[in-house]
């Protein structure tokens, strides 16, 4: 017995292509964010001084995501909000 295939996904595809550019690709919930491309040692430093700039108890500051790269390379994304209410 074969495995049925899979449905034809286009409608969702320019859906979701439409959506996104109606926003600019951005995702639109309040939060600022700001993505670097650091080795280690430099991507600390830079959590630490958005941290200390933007308390986390204040700003929600957090981490988002985070990937190692080649050669001891961190790519992550910074999120916080844009005032302290």
């Amino acid at each position: 017995m074969s495995t049925p295939a899979r449905p034809p996904l286009n409608a969702l595809k320019k859906r979701l292509e439409r959506s996104r550019a109606e926003r600019g690709g951005r995702i639109q919930d309040g939060f600022l964010r700001e993505t670097f491309v650091l080795s280690r040692q430099d991507a600390r430093s830079k959590a630490r001084e958005w941290f200390d700039r933007w308390p986390k108890q204040a700003y929600w500051t957090e981490i988002e995501s985070w990937f190692e790269r080649p050669n001891d390379v961190i790519e992550f994304t910074m999120r916080r909000l844009p005032a302290a209410d």
